[in-house]
């Protein structure tokens, strides 16, 4: 996607209009000379989007339009996911422009008159705006051609796709589970508490589940299925963990007592001091603060176990809300616990702010980096415009001003009460050992905040991958924060499905709304014409706030988190986004009831996808993380808690440039890159020299094997030889003379002599033997075959000459008569009383 671009100067300011009526002008927008813009040809089918995501289809499409943020022009088309907006030149997706439709907070249509020099009647026809003010920090503002009904077009796509009626009409649901299937939490959840309780030879299962035999325990705690049907509390999870000493019976008596039935229960506990974080909702002491309930009591005190000495530990009841909060909820029931009441405890208040002030302060927040930043809603740099409330005209005065207002702002200090406040929790348990029941109202906002943000401080666990995902499901998800009313969406309660309002909420602070600013300028512009924006009462950032929180808590241990900002980042898009199901509904019970879990994808399978495509090098991972370095509780000190805007998030869209804050991690995760491609490539290098030198080795075996066999071979080839030649000298001392050509025939003449030799011829051999005795001499030629060698003539003729043959031929050394005489090297002798008769030299059967 391209990154948003600077922009030339512009003259005039969109902001700069002092009425909603009418107003005179001098100047001209140069930026929507619609008569320099070509005309766009339109896209045929979705098959030409290949940009568009699995069940992503185009509903309308806008064509001509000017992002005013970048001056961009291109076309602007609304799918059953997002709103995508192509550039004009290389058809890319921009990603300033491009938003998921469940991200977007409010739309509104804006009406801007532009009057000529001359003050005489001006013919040009009015801008047509839509503005698009998204909950990640966006403002937008999109500039149609005059005379054409594309902005009406696109305006009720809008309408129809943002905010349906019912829940199944989401994309989430559309798209199915694809190939992110989701798992069921329910299992993961009785895996963490199995984790949690030190149980690991137990495992969850669905079977376990439906037959609700998940009923384990040690020594202090046990996991209650007092809730596997969500009758005692909707919003609490099926399963939970409780002391052990309290029953069932005991357990639905104490619910009684306490706002919704959420009674208190164990979030985190110490695997060996037995320390807990508990939470719960206020208590329904009444008006005059005087109520009681036995059974309460009996719980509170049930989450202190004895220290090692002997002594019951301390608990802290750890109230969020301001005093003066929890004291006027006593009106409504409501209100706080007294001291006097719960045994060896301490009742302490943090200060945090409602929902109410938390909505409000990021809106100031979100209209602040409009108005400051390089990529503004009114197509104006900071550095441009002019102002008391500016940096322009080199005015420092204005300049400390506009410093002091982020202060005024408040989004930074609540996060620094919601860090503050979780610190505290975990020193009380880390230092002192102390027990902490944690609660505000209804114990599902500033509770989850804070009960969340000590385990991850107290928990090393928490702080990787797997463990941040079992926190998220374990302490937002399970025990039921909102999501659907806290982001704006429908739910099964139906409590998401807010009626639209036909004009635009003031905003509380310094700040106007976005584009039309309150200011002296040169426009006239029309009230918006319609809007659409999600019901003020319900919609509040808590869960992006304490996702803030986690980004400040990693600006400060880097070395502590396995995850990235940038991780971080896509998180709460992909939730925002309501791509997935896992943060649909308002509690788990309405998730199981329109079975998200099966019907739409998982985020978390999601975001491991991403990491396995490039492995331990993926944005997400943290190039700094040691585990060791920070295998215990992070403590910080309250010195520290000094958060500051978290530039990934809040400046990514106003102030690209400067958002690249992690640009030492992004370099350092270049050299680990290189370091791990240079590890690669020495363990490639040495697998390919131990298959060398293994090679090496064999060949030498080989050539080892080889001369050996050579050796043996010539070793052999001189052993006969040496017996070719002492046959050769044996046949001749009997008067034979024997001739070996070079071709392989071997020619012997025997004298004749009856008393010394007996001739027989053989069927295999061309021989001729001469009875008559006058003719002395016998000449016999024998022929190798062409599988023998020369000196196997010499064992033919042995063969063919031997008196000891047999009829059928064939030499019966070592059997034959002939062997008897002590020969090893012919198998030719004639019998014996012809050799009496001859005189032959021994040394012709001895090797030379």
């Amino acid at each position: 996607m391209d990154v948003p671009k600077h922009r030339a100067t512009r003259t005039t300011s969109l902001r700069d209009v002092s009425d909603f009526s009418k107003m005179e002008v001098t100047g001209s927008w140069d930026a929507l000379e619609w008569t320099k813009i070509e005309p766009i040809t339109p896209f045929v089918s979705n098959a030409n989007f290949d940009f568009l995501i699995e069940a992503e289809q185009v509903v309308a499409e806008g064509h001509g339009v000017v992002l005013v943020n970048t001056d961009d022009a291109g076309t602007l088309m609304v799918t059953n996911f997002r709103l995508i907006f192509l550039s004009e030149g290389t058809r890319k997706v921009i990603s300033l422009g491009t938003i998921p439709l469940a991200t977007i907070e409010k739309f509104n249509k804006i009406v801007v008159k532009v009057q000529s020099n001359n003050r005489s009647v001006d013919k040009t026809p009015a801008q047509r705006l839509l503005q698009v003010i998204g909950k990640d920090m966006r403002i937008l503002v999109f500039s149609f051609r005059p005379r054409t009904k594309q902005r009406r077009l696109v305006f009720d796509a809008l309408l129809r796709c943002t905010k349906p009626t019912r829940l199944w009409d989401l994309y989430a649901f559309a798209s199915g589970p694809s190939r992110f299937k989701n798992t069921t939490p329910l299992v993961r959840l009785l895996d963490e508490y199995c984790r949690l309780l030190c149980l690991g030879s137990y495992h969850a299962s669905i079977d376990i589940i439906e037959n609700g035999s998940f009923i384990w325990s040690n020594e202090l705690w046990r996991i209650s299925s007092v809730n596997s049907s969500y009758t005692m509390c909707q919003s609490y999870p099926f399963a939970l963990i409780v002391p052990k000493i309290i029953s069932d019976e005991e357990v639905l008596q104490a619910s009684s007592f306490r706002a919704r039935c959420r009674l208190p229960v164990v979030s985190w506990c110490h695997p060996l001091t037995g320390a807990v974080v508990a939470r719960s909702s206020q208590p329904l002491v009444g008006i005059m603060m005087n109520m009681r309930s036995n059974m309460d009591e009996k719980l509170v005190a049930g989450l202190c176990s004895k220290l090692d000495n002997g002594s019951r530990r301390k608990l802290y009841i750890v109230d969020a809300r301001p005093r003066k909060n929890a004291l006027a909820n006593g009106a409504m029931g409501g209100g706080s616990e007294s001291s006097s009441n719960y045994f060896q405890s301490e009742v302490v208040f943090l200060g945090i702010d409602n929902i109410h002030a938390m909505r409000d302060s990021f809106v100031r927040l979100r209209e602040y980096m409009d108005t400051h930043g390089r990529a503004s809603s009114d197509g104006m740099s900071s550095f441009l415009r002019q102002g008391g409330s500016t940096w322009g005209g080199g005015n420092l005065s204005s300049m400390s001003a506009s410093v002091s207002t982020l202060g005024d702002i408040g989004w930074l200090l609540h996060v620094q009460n919601v860090l503050a406040g979780a610190a505290w929790i975990a020193a009380r348990v880390a230092i002192e050992n102390s027990s902490v029941l944690v609660h505000c109202s209804d114990g599902w906002d500033r509770t989850s905040q804070l009960v969340s943000l000590a385990n991850l401080l107290l928990d090393p666990y928490y702080r990787t991958f797997t463990g941040f995902q079992a926190l998220v499901e374990k302490d937002w998800l399970a025990f039921g924060h909102p999501f659907s009313d806290r982001v704006g969406m429908p739910s099964v309660s139906g409590t998401g499905n807010m009626p639209f309002e036909l004009s635009r909420q003031p905003s509380t602070g310094n700040f106007a709304p976005s584009p039309i600013h309150q200011s002296t300028g040169t426009f006239s512009s029309q009230p918006p014409a319609s809007s659409h924006s999600h019901n003020s009462n319900n919609y509040s950032p808590i869960f992006l706030q304490w996702v803030d929180c986690v980004s400040q808590l990693l600006r400060m241990y880097p070395f502590a988190f396995q995850f990235s900002a940038a991780f971080l980042v896509d998180f709460i898009d992909c939730m925002l986004s309501c791509r997935f199901g896992n943060f649909l509904c308002n509690s788990e019970k309405e998730r199981q009831k329109c079975n998200v879990f099966e019907a739409c994808g998982c985020l978390w399978v999601y975001l491991a996808d991403l990491r396995t495509s490039e492995g331990g090098s993926h944005v997400h991972y943290n190039p700094f993380y040691d585990p060791l370095k920070h295998n215990g509780p992070l403590l910080p000190p309250a010195a520290a808690l000094a958060p500051t805007l978290w530039p990934q998030f809040h400046l990514r869209w106003a102030c690209p440039e400067e958002a690249q804050a992690g640009e030492i991690e992004a370099q350092c995760r270049k050299i680990v890159m290189k370091c791990s491609e240079t590890q690669k490539a020495k363990e490639m290098a040495e697998r390919k020299v131990k298959e060398v030198t293994n090679s090496m080795e064999s060949l030498n075996a080989e050539l080892r094997r080889e001369k050996q066999i050579n050796s043996s071979a010539m070793n052999m080839a001189k052993s006969v030889s040496k017996e070719n030649m002492a046959i050769k000298r044996a046949i001749q001392s009997m008067g034979c003379k024997v001739h070996v050509s070079g071709s392989g025939e071997c020619t012997v003449d025997i004298e004749s002599n009856p008393d010394i030799l007996c001739c027989s011829s053989r069927k295999e051999s061309n021989s001729n033997v001469r009875d008559d005795k006058t003719d002395p001499p016998v000449s016999v030629l024998v022929t190798a075959d062409d599988d023998d060698d020369g000196n196997n003539g010499i064992v033919r003729v042995c063969e063919t000459l031997c008196p000891f043959g047999s009829g059928g031929g064939g030499c019966r050394w070592p059997n034959g008569g002939c062997a008897q005489l002590g020969s090893q090297y012919v198998g030719l002798k004639a019998n014996f009383d012809a050799f009496d008769q001859l005189s032959i030299n021994d040394s012709y059967f001895k090797s030379e």
